[in-house]
């Protein structure tokens, strides 16, 4: 049976990138891995083996190029680190003995694959999301906001190592300072060697000696920051902004990312349409039939805005550059601001003015 493209496997599109590739990879293994309940050996295989191509750039190279032609370097469908899958059969791999990193295929994958708690050699601090309210006008032409965030942050007195100040760093015992632990598994697949970050030293390798007496080794203490967000002009409602690294901050690590999502309160008579600024105008009938100067209030103040005579229900008069700025960076440029007329109909006459309309009707207006 002829193997599925890699770029299928992984449910992506020829020539997807590095961080596209490891994307999808992650979040498939989650679900297949033996390890789990909805795991699936053979499609674990099969999405380990367009991994280990599709992440290799030379490899890539090769693939985009022959296609499922490609043989891996090695003949034969060795497609993966040198070892073929055809080898399973009967014993998995011939009797070799693979080993997969999974502390560095499956980074940031906590301890998906059994390891009591484990974390990556990479450790990095929670992200964490709040939401901001924001008024109409701020919305617009952005502004800054100062929020205070009760989280892990980095100890100052030790700069996140958890030692006591003037004490040393200790290899791990468990691990020997290598930050990895090798594991044999036995599995359709052979004999499976799994490594996974340490979790005496949380994949650091080293341990702490002595411990700081203001984070007690932890490396992190919660305390409350004051973070400044910068708004951008012409922030869309539901809009996320992402402060790298001002997260909760992680022992021997770095800090995870922040993220703002934007609510914006309704005005009570502006709407907004991309860069377009939309407001009503009621005028009288009067005003329609013979025109009038209107003065308005914009979202930059008051303007003065010319109703022609004859003007229609519904029509639209046009304020240009009034609108939302389309660059956030300098404001130069903006959208127009909008305005419908809407005609009041009087529900009753004086008797003057209902013949004066009457004389009107009779010249056909």
């Amino acid at each position: 049976m002829a193997k599925r493209d890699y770029y299928e496997v992984l449910g992506l599109n020829k020539g997807a990138s590095k961080e596209e590739v490891k994307k999808a990879f992650r979040k498939l293994a989650a679900t297949h891995h033996p390890d789990k309940k909805t795991g699936n050996e053979t499609k674990f295989k099969e999405i380990s083996e367009a991994y280990a191509v599709l992440s290799d750039e030379k490899k890539k190279a090769e693939y985009d190029t022959y296609g499922q032609a490609f043989q891996g370097g090695g003949g034969g469908g060795q497609g993966f680190g040198g070892f073929s899958w055809q080898d399973m059969a009967g014993g998995g791999f011939g009797g070799r003995q693979v080993e997969f990193d999974m502390g560095d295929i499956f980074q940031n994958f906590g301890d998906m694959f059994g390891g009591g708690g484990s974390r990556s050699r990479t450790v990095r601090g929670r992200d964490i999301s709040i939401d901001i309210e924001l008024p109409f006008k701020d919305a617009i032409f952005g502004t800054d906001r100062e929020v205070l965030l009760t989280k892990n942050n980095s100890c100052g007195t030790c700069k996140g190592s958890g030692a006591k100040a003037g004490t040393d760093l200790t290899n791990c015992t468990t691990c020997n300072g290598v930050g990895k632990i090798r594991e044999a598994r036995q599995s359709v697949l052979g004999n499976v060697m799994t490594v996974r970050p340490c979790s005496a030293c949380e994949g650091m390798g080293k341990i702490v000696k002595e411990k700081c007496s203001d984070c007690i080794g932890e490396g992190v203490v919660k305390s409350t920051e004051e973070i400044k967000v910068n708004i951008p002009a012409g922030i869309q409602n539901g809009e996320m902004i992402r402060l790298t690294g001002r997260g909760e901050a992680a022992k021997g690590g770095e800090s995870g990312d922040l993220y703002i999502k934007i609510h914006i309160q309704k005005h009570d008579r502006i709407t907004r349409d991309g860069l377009n600024l939309y407001d009503t105008l009621p005028i009288k009938l009067s005003d329609a039939l013979l025109g009038k100067t209107y003065s308005i209030e914009t979202l930059d103040g008051v303007v003065d805005i010319k109703v022609p005579s004859g003007i229609t229900h519904g029509e639209l008069l046009r304020i240009k550059g009034r609108g939302v700025p389309s660059d956030s960076r300098s404001g130069a440029t903006r959208g127009d601001y909008l305005v419908k007329v809407t005609i009041s109909i009087p529900r009753k006459l004086s008797r003057r003015a209902k013949k004066l309309v009457e004389d009107l009707q009779k010249e056909g207006i």
